[in-house]
């Protein structure tokens, strides 16, 4: 299959060719006719499986006929960098078309984007907080919407924007096409859905299941050494991009400096950035001046960078979810992908969560010279604590009580004398 299948407008069907398009993904085969024929749709796929030019193309397509600078497409985006990696998809497949996109997000000036929408624009990337406050400036005219996308639901959800997501619903027009786009269906994404769309076309690509163009392999690991083994995998992992995982963002920036110390190209991305310190650490691992970023789940939502050869879990995720939704951000597009988890002897539930989701055994590799025995599990800090605790409880009373009985022998001493 193609994208002549399509049968898009000849300027839509430049921008494919320029992209480097060649052949629509499962989740593009089956939404595209869909949206074309316009149907709402709840598309359901896994992070890197294409969803982006999914609705993307087809808006384009229905926007090229009727009035232009006219706001009629309206895309919701839980983050920044995923409205801002939207946009640069609607720029590049719609370079020809002559329709104008915008994003609208928070963290800098809203001038700029007052003047923006006020020049007249097609299509509007947003962010729901910015959106809104724009609209009770009326700086923004949402009246004239046809198509309506939620991308990432799932997430907006985790980021507790479903409130301001039925607001602005309700500011739209009724009779609208709308889509919504997400890697998994929580009930309260399901709920949303019934509220939101008529009669979908509902289509799910491998939603439980990470893409299959990434293989997967766990690294036992101490604690304490988890750096210095990163640093050797780092060394090993070719002229690829790699991003790095960590769960706080104090580790983030921290291990960042750790790897720049090393001699090792690497940036950060975590919620203590400015948006243009956001903008800048993109930029610089997009365009490859940088080999390494190490982020947070919630920073790297909207990571959209095609040369990503591995991602790597220094810390591993929570949940089932969050490991997928992590290691898709490799092996997108159909290129293949390595995935790779250090694993302490604390890990191993979760790791065993992990393989029951995807269904098989994730691959074991031994680094020599960081063997660790993953039979014993080390004491969670918390126990640690107590441990610690209870340890200095015991030593005080046990010099509390050699203290009295000193007490007590000098008194009888005393007695004595």
């Amino acid at each position: 299959m193609s994208f002549n299948t399509f049968s898009f407008h000849p300027q839509i069907d430049a921008g494919i060719s320029k992209a480097g398009y060649t052949s629509p993904t499962p989740i593009q085969s089956k939404t595209i006719p869909a949206i074309l024929s316009g149907k709402d749709v709840l598309g359901l796929a896994q992070t890197g499986t294409g969803k982006t030019a999914a609705f993307v193309l087809p808006m384009l397509e229905k926007l090229m006929k009727g009035p232009r600078g006219k706001l009629r497409g309206l895309i919701i985006s839980p983050t920044r960098e995923l409205a801002e990696q939207i946009h640069h998809s609607i720029v590049e497949l719609g370079r020809q078309t002559g329709l104008r996109s915008i994003t609208v997000f928070g963290g800098v000036s809203a001038q700029p984007q007052i003047k923006a929408l006020r020049g007249g624009v097609d299509i509007v990337v947003a962010c729901p907080g910015r959106l809104l406050d724009l609209k009770s400036q009326r700086a923004i005219n949402l009246s004239r919407i046809e198509i309506l996308v939620l991308d990432e639901a799932d997430h907006m959800f985790d980021m507790g924007f479903l409130p301001s997501i039925r607001r602005i619903v309700d500011a739209v027009p009724e009779k609208r096409q709308t889509l919504l786009f997400s890697a998994t269906m929580p009930d309260e994404i399901r709920s949303l859905a019934t509220e939101m769309l008529y009669n979908p076309e509902t289509v799910e690509i491998g939603i439980t299941q990470p893409i299959d163009t990434i293989s997967h392999a766990i690294y036992p690991v101490d604690q304490m050494r988890k750096t210095e083994m990163l640093q050797k995998l780092l060394r090993q992992s070719g002229d690829g991009q790699v991003l790095v995982f960590t769960r706080t963002k104090h580790r983030a920036k921290k291990l960042a400096y750790q790897l720049t110390q090393a001699g090792l190209s690497a940036t950060s991305l975590q919620g203590n950035l400015s948006q243009n310190q956001r903008k800048a650490a993109m930029d610089s691992f997009r365009k490859g001046r940088v080999k390494v970023m190490v982020a947070t789940d919630i920073a790297a939502r909207g990571i959209d960078v095609s040369k990503v050869s591995h991602v790597i879990n220094f810390d591993i995720p929570d949940t089932a979810d969050a490991y997928t939704h992590r290691t898709g951000r490799t092996g997108r597009m159909e290129q293949l992908g390595t995935a790779l988890t250090l694993v302490t002897p604390d890990d191993q539930t979760m790791v065993r969560t992990i393989e029951r989701v995807m269904g098989k055994s994730l691959e074991r590799r031994k680094m020599d010279g960081f063997e660790v025995n993953m039979n014993v599990p080390s004491q969670p800090r918390q126990q640690q604590n107590r441990n610690t605790r209870s340890n200095n409880n015991q030593q005080r009373q046990r010099s509390n009580s050699n203290s009295n009985n000193n007490g007590n022998r000098s008194r009888s001493y005393a007695g004595h004398r």
